[in-house]
């Protein structure tokens, strides 16, 4: 597990390098955000409390197997005439299958790029040329939270969503054990934000983390999540924020210029 942990980071912190380094490329925009909400990463509903409901689905080297999932981007339009500087704030929630474009946006959020008054007239657009960079998410006052899937059956299935995830992470790795012992079961990504095991522990339960940090991983600590009688469709607090930030080790990638 150790060496395969090990393994972990090295591939995920060459894969990540350069996601505060700007990017080129072009967004689209789906013109219901519950395209998005519905994606691939499995939030539904309640990806519309997240980044304001200004979503995105990004490409498969952003999406990476669903550890993209909840990633924070900022994107700006090249457009001087129609956009800001400013730019858009946008949560990944789904994966684009278009290469052409590294994301599409929800429609609020495509216009959010625009200056004011001009959403209407970057909408017309359709498609445009932007550059972004990853930044950290920032959840005020919310905790990590886990919701229990309702695909899980006691005692002997365990699927769980992860959500408000801050900092500027992905986890890589995830073990649960009962509270108060040193017995650890890994779970599995099962597609997206959802995690599961079929060794679920008797009574209260306890999570950790391992989340990219630095340039290698860094494990994150949960001592009591779940109660015993925990149950399908309830979000617990983890009672734990992740702030951590994954360094770049990507020179060529200059990000100075973004003012």
């Amino acid at each position: 597990m150790a060496l395969f942990l090990c393994l972990l980071f090295v591939l995920v912190s060459s894969a990540a390098a350069c996601d505060r380094c700007v990017h080129q490329s072009k967004v689209a925009y789906f013109s219901k955000a519950s395209a998005l909400s519905s994606g691939a990463c499995g939030y539904g509903s309640l990806a519309l409390g997240l980044g304001d409901g200004h979503l995105a689905a990004g490409v498969s080297s952003l999406y990476k197997d669903g550890a993209g999932c909840g990633a924070c981007f900022q994107i700006r339009c090249k457009n001087s005439t129609l956009c800001s500087s400013k730019g858009t704030r946008v949560t990944l929630t789904d994966l684009n299958h278009d290469n052409q474009t590294d994301f599409v946006l929800s429609s609020r959020a495509f216009m959010a790029m625009a200056n004011q008054g001009m959403g209407l007239d970057i909408l017309k657009l359709g498609i445009v040329d932007v550059e972004y960079k990853r930044i950290p998410c920032e959840y005020k006052n919310q905790n990590l939270a886990v919701r229990v899937e309702e695909s899980s059956q006691k005692p002997n299935y365990l699927a769980i969503k992860l959500l408000y995830q801050g900092g500027q992470t992905e986890i890589v790795g995830m073990d649960v054990a009962q509270v108060g012992s040193s017995n650890w079961n890994f779970m599995s990504r099962n597609y997206g934000a959802v995690w599961d095991t079929s060794r679920v522990p008797n009574g209260a339960l306890q999570f950790r983390f391992v989340v990219t940090a630095g340039f290698d991983g860094k494990w994150i600590w949960a001592k009591s999540v779940l109660p015993a009688d925990w149950k399908t469709g309830v979000v617990y607090d983890t009672g734990v924020q992740i702030t951590e930030i994954a360094q770049e080790g990507c020179s060529p990638c200059d990000d100075g210029h973004w003012q």
